[in-house]
């Protein structure tokens, strides 16, 4: 901290890290607010204490101090005071930083107490009272922390571990149910058959660096004892060790909870047993919404992978430590998703109501299976996930209500059925072929919402059909649409109108879009689908680098689909063909031409290689006769591209040659 002070200055800093005391009327009152601003709960530094001083508005609203200041006397009682009680009452003793600033009256100072953040918790103990309290600046006040928010600030200060990480003393290794544990050890690849449970619970060994053993032996205590973590994992009844872990499903008809009729499930077992029935039933009951007069009723309500991302980071990131369940509530409008625990005092509020805040873990043992389970997102791309699937939806943005307890997701539905109805019909007339009707029906919703995916895809559908695919490129550049916040299925589509127009303009817009969604990281079915456009626009070369990034990639995570490996070698085949091309021309050099059969037989070698790499990887017989007419192809024509072989003369030696008229006289 800075110790040459400026009011002025302290009266724009944060209400948490400044408290103003005119009149000083209980010096315990400080006493307590010095320990709240050296425990600094909220990350702010520590704080100052202005005695003598107040903190007012002037007429337009901003801060104005009026530093009367004390007198002599009462300064040196105030400052004596306060710093003996500060090393005797609070423990550990904490020495605040003393400064004296002038007043606004002739003979009176400003008295201010700079108080550090310390490195440990510190608790007070009152004239009178027998125990000690911890105290912590929440907002202006100054409040004794309990409960969750002491917890909070013992694991801050490392006064106590981690409640994932604490070995529970009522539990034993005969509280595991162990199916469930072999299950969830075999389903993260971390399962060795030849150890014991006795083994995998031992502090020496441990699943991974970022979590620590499974259990613990306690001091004095002989038995092996599985940590928190593992019991709401593996326990036979995790909730006669932590009250609140279970979740509770409620579904109401409306959009509040006045209605006379609901549904109610308890949902107990393993966090990953409650993870996986809350999603079926969420998606049972939220995953369409139904409109009996379209043909094709179903369309989605929620994106699946946001609702999965937040109740995962419900369950995993909660606070085990509250007695309440985790809860989940379905409203016909909307999706609430409620977390017991507050926002960790570690991450920035505006900055994760944004989506943008970088990961904080609470269970970190917790998030670390659910990860290797593949439930979560790694490094904390879940809230940023949620948001993102929103949006491709066309969705509302989603809302975070930050209690100091809890914490709760709000996924609104997708916007009115009404339009889901109109985007149905709009499907319906395209597939009837009526298409000046699906214009019709389109033209209002995409013009109230311009880049929504879904309506972008339909448009490129109705242009493309009408042949008047010109009105894609004036589209995109009406409305500034950036091919950044699309997903790459629309932009496949709309790079697909783009190609059928006249317009220069259109072509570039094409080949840039196609740039775009090619240096993203795209799974099988995008990465086929950009690697025909690619192809389309002759662009060989750029197909295979493609397809052989996600290959070298993926490789050892994912199966490579066999039509990848047959893409890949078409176009290598047309490439050796240009290379054949320029090996026949008369026009070429003849140094370039054996160049250019050598890199054709290159070619179609390794186009050789992927397509039996695809007759071996294709489950389907009809699929793998294609790929075998593929692999005649290119083995005819590397039969073509071989070197000649040099013939010996077809004249006869002189010797051998026989003269008629010679013969004739003989």
């Amino acid at each position: 901290m800075n110790h040459h002070l400026d009011l002025k200055e302290l009266s724009t800093r944060e209400n948490e890290q400044v408290e103003w005391k005119r009149n000083v009327a209980d010096i315990e009152d400080l006493l307590r607010t010095v320990t709240a601003f050296a425990n600094d709960y909220q990350n702010m530094g520590g704080g100052y204490i202005v005695c003598g001083a107040e903190e007012l508005r002037d007429e337009h609203g901003f801060p104005r101090v009026e530093n009367i200041g004390l007198t002599a006397s009462r300064f040196k009682e105030i400052e004596g005071k306060l710093m003996s009680d500060a090393r005797a009452k609070i423990d550990p003793p904490v020495t605040p930083i003393v400064e004296e600033l002038p007043g606004s009256i002739d003979g009176q100072r400003v008295l201010v107490f700079i108080i550090p953040a310390s490195p440990h918790p510190h608790s007070y103990r009152a004239s009178g009272s027998d125990t000690s309290r911890y105290y912590v600046r929440l907002s202006r006040e100054t409040v004794e922390a309990r409960n969750g928010i002491l917890r909070e600030l013992l694991v801050r200060k490392q006064a106590i571990e981690p409640w994932d990480k604490r070995p529970n003393p009522d539990a034993t290794l005969a509280c595991i149910d162990l199916l469930a544990f072999r299950d969830v050890l075999q389903q993260s690849n971390v399962w060795n058959p030849s150890m014991g449970i006795e083994d995998y619970f031992e502090e020496k060994n441990r699943l991974s660096a970022l979590v620590p053993s499974l259990g613990a032996r306690r001091p004095l205590d002989t038995n092996l004892r599985p940590r928190n973590f593992s019991l709401i994992l593996f326990a036979i009844e995790p909730t006669r060790f932590t009250p609140g872990a279970w979740t509770k499903v409620s579904l109401y008809p409306g959009n509040d909870r006045s209605e006379p009729t609901a549904e109610r499930h308890e949902i107990f077992g393993s966090v990953v047993e409650q993870a996986r029935k809350s999603l079926d039933l969420l998606k049972t009951h939220t995953s369409t919404a139904f409109d009996k007069e379209a043909p094709e009723p179903n369309a989605p309500k929620y994106p699946e992978r946001a609702l999965q991302e937040a109740v995962i980071n419900a369950i995993v990131h909660r606070d085990y430590e509250s007695n309440e369940p985790t809860s989940i509530t379905i409203f016909s409008d909307r999706v609430e998703i409620r977390s017991p625990g507050g926002l960790p005092r570690t991450v920035d509020r505006d900055k994760f109501l944004s989506g943008k805040a970088a990961p904080s873990w609470r269970n970190q043992s917790l998030a670390w299976f659910f990860n290797k389970l593949q439930l979560a997102q790694a490094e904390g791309q879940g809230i940023p996930t949620i948001f993102r699937t929103m949006q491709q939806l066309g969705s509302p943005t989603p809302r975070f209500d930050l209690e100091e307890f809890a914490v709760t997701c709000i996924l609104p539905a997708h916007p009115r059925h009404e339009m889901l109805r109109h985007v149905a019909e709009v499907e319906r007339l395209l597939i009837q072929q009526d298409f000046e009707a699906a214009e019709a029906r389109l033209t209002p919703l995409i013009e109230q919402q311009p880049t929504v995916p879904r309506l972008l895809e339909l448009l490129s559908q109705i242009a493309t059909a009408q042949k008047r695919t010109e009105r894609i490129g004036d589209w995109i550049r009406r409305h500034d649409i950036n091919p950044q916040d699309l997903p790459a299925s629309t932009i496949f589509l709309m790079a697909d109108a783009l190609k059928e127009s006249a317009s220069v303009e259109d072509k570039n817009l094409e080949k840039n879009w196609i740039d775009v969604v090619s240096n993203r990281q795209l799974q099988g079915d995008e990465v086929k689908r950009a690697a025909l456009a690619l192809r389309k626009m002759g662009r060989d070369d750029d197909a295979v680098r493609l397809i052989t990034n996600l290959i070298s990639r993926t490789a050892n995570t994912l199966t490579i689909p066999a039509m990848l490996y047959d893409i890949r070698a078409r176009a290598k085949i047309d490439l050796a063909k240009r290379c054949m091309d320029t090996g026949k021309s008369r026009q070429v050099d003849k140094n370039l031409k054996a160049k250019a059969w050598e890199q054709c037989r290159r070619y179609l070698e390794e186009a050789e290689l992927d397509i039996v790499k695809a007759v071996e990887s294709e489950p389907n017989s009809r699929e793998r006769e294609f790929y075998e007419k593929d692999l005649e192809f290119v083995r005819s024509l590397k039969a073509q591209s071989q070197k000649p072989e040099r013939k010996p003369p077809q004249y006869p030696y002189r010797s051998q040659r026989t003269n008629p008229i010679r013969r004739r006289y003989d």
